[in-house]
């Protein structure tokens, strides 16, 4: 009996609708030791959410990383910062596991990066293997912990992807098991009057709302005196059960007297709105005091997808005479919970402290291109750089131009160019574009060169200057000495640094033939594994050339003995 394909997809349908939203007796665990977590999936970064979660590798180096299920290796990427070393495996069933700050690949997987590295002079190389040229098998080693890449300390980043989409989903969805009976903690709670004619506790500005912990384990706010529409937002973290690390939660929900006004999670989200990040939190709290408020409404500019239910926006009117009971859920992922009852009650006082917006004489309408000349470099703005409309504060000068503060997210960048005519075409030579942090530090930026112009690209609003660099990097051995026999030695290192514009590109030789050195920005080291070549002479022969971004070089050379 045939059956029509009409019954047969329908039957398919029917079958995908009926199995488990994620898989949870597919995977096993990255790690032969128990899961203690340094970050969780979503918790709150620098202008992104974390799309992983950070495995504690109990302060070492070197543990073998197993491959969760089986599947093909898609991509390998080494670079300086990020996640260092990587290996992404996509899997039957859909999905694909990343695995970032190694040490080093499996040594099939090295065997093969490294000739890549070798064939294009590079340590920094990423490439995308053939699907099945590496085939990998469940529980199979297929690299080493480490702590490469933008890593602050050894750990491994472990992430599962759709293979489709690469959405990236919370690991711990799928069955990964890490100890938490925790309950997360409530830092701060505050209060946003919303619209003109809002307040809260006779202040037309953001106030802080104090709480305190009842029998019962809830948390209990100060009545709040509110009129015209106001917001919530709190400071919060997440702890498991084995380690002191602040983590991200899992959710936030917000209910006004028992209905949902706002609702997300860290499910999953998707790459293309993670920098959306600064809209979710109170930005301009973050740039005075490095602290993240998590806002449990939504403002203009903010197109997250994490929202699984709101109402109104998350913002509540409150009119006087009336009352209202607001509730705030923080929860993790296991579903420990903090609750949070804010009484609020209609009421407009006389306002103590008024919010008084700082003008000047330049307004940013978001929507549409900006563009200013502040004599010693011109700023343009694209359309959609920001998420709302302000006054930006914008300071002219000779050699330096403030753009600004930092306490504004820019989401799109933005260009400054700066006009050199002043100086001499050699001089141009060993001149950038810095941008000068609060301790008035020197950062490269950097920096196209177009005749007399010079202009960087930057997401960062606040002071730019010119600079200068002259001094070539400095270079010196770090684990050997010239002339030295290095029979037993597995590694050969040296100390590379620059002071100001910082390094850009290195290359050595090693009895004139290219050899692949590692470099670490984070301690400045150069690395070379003795293994990548057979010598074939007694005394060895080492040159190292390593430039900055102005083109100043240093070359080191010295030579050593190893049989």
């Amino acid at each position: 009996m045939r059956i029509p394909i009409l019954s047969l997809l329908l039957l398919s349908i029917l079958s995908v609708l009926g199995q488990e939203k994620y898989p949870l007796n597919t995977f096993r665990s990255p790690l032969d030791i128990p899961l203690v977590l340094a970050g969780t999936f979503g918790e709150l970064r620098s202008n992104h959410f974390h799309s992983g979660i950070d495995i504690k590798t109990q302060q070492r180096q070197g543990l073998p990383v197993y491959a969760i299920s089986e599947g093909t290796v898609t991509r390998i990427k080494i670079g300086l910062w990020g996640y260092g070393k990587a290996i992404y495996i996509a899997h039957p069933n859909g999905y694909t596991s990343v695995y970032g700050h190694l040490q080093k690949f499996a040594p099939e997987i090295e065997s093969f990066i490294k000739k890549i590295q070798y064939d294009k002079k590079s340590y920094e190389v990423e490439v995308f293997p053939d699907y099945g040229d590496i085939k990998i098998s469940k529980d199979q080693v297929i690299a080493y912990s480490g702590n490469t890449g933008g890593s602050s300390g050894p750990h491994l980043h472990f992430e599962i992807r759709s293979s489709i989409s690469e959405k990236p989903t919370n690991p711990l969805l799928y069955g990964l098991e890490v100890r938490d009976a925790t309950n997360p903690t409530l830092l701060g709670l505050y209060a946003y009057p919303l619209s003109e004619d809002a307040q809260v506790n006779r202040s037309s500005k953001k106030i802080q709302i104090k709480f305190n912990k009842q029998t019962d384990g809830t948390y209990l706010a100060e009545k709040v005196y509110a009129a015209g529409t106001i917001g919530f937002g709190i400071n919060t973290y997440d702890r498991q059960d084995l380690a002191a690390n602040k983590n991200g939660i899992y959710s936030i929900q917000q209910l006004v007297n028992g209905k949902i006004y706002s609702y997300f999670n860290f499910e999953s989200f998707s790459f293309g709105e993670t920098r959306y990040i600064n809209t979710l939190i109170d930005y301009d709290h973050f740039g005075k005091y490095k602290e993240r408020i998590q806002r449990c409404f939504i403002t203009p500019g903010n197109r997250l997808g994490i929202y699984k239910q709101t109402f109104n926006k998350g913002q509540i009117p409150v009119s006087e005479g009336l009352t209202y009971n607001v509730e705030i859920l923080i929860r993790d992922l296991h579903n420990n919970t903090v609750k949070l009852i804010i009484p609020v009650e209609g009421k407009r006082q006389q306002p103590l402290v008024i919010e008084n917006e700082a003008k000047t004489d330049h307004f940013i309408i978001a929507k549409q291109p900006n563009n200013y000349d502040l004599g010693a470099a011109k700023v343009y703005f694209p359309a959609n750089t920001f998420y709302n409309d302000f006054y930006i504060d914008l300071q002219k000068g000779k050699d330096t131009v403030v753009i600004h503060n930092n306490r504004v997210p820019a989401h799109k960048n933005f260009t400054i160019t700066f006009d050199v005519t002043n100086y001499a075409p050699e001089e141009r030579k060993k001149m950038f574009i810095v941008r000068l942090d609060k301790k008035k530090k020197a950062n490269y930026m950097t920096t196209f060169k177009r005749g007399t112009t010079f202009t960087t690209r930057t997401r960062s609003l606040g002071m730019y200057t010119l600079a200068k660099d002259t001094i070539p990097p400095k270079i010196r051995p770090k684990n050997f000495k010239a002339k030295q026999w290095l029979n037993n030695y597995r590694y050969l290192s040296l100390i590379v640094s620059d002071d100001l514009s910082g390094i850009d590109t290195y290359s050595a030789t090693l009895n004139g033939e290219w050899i692949l050195m590692e470099y670490e920005p984070k301690t400045k080291t150069l690395t070379y594994n003795f293994d990548d070549k057979i010598l074939n002479q007694t005394q060895c022969e080492l040159k190292v050339i390593v430039k900055d971004n102005v083109g100043n070089s240093n070359t080191l050379t010295s030579s050593f003995y190893r049989k």
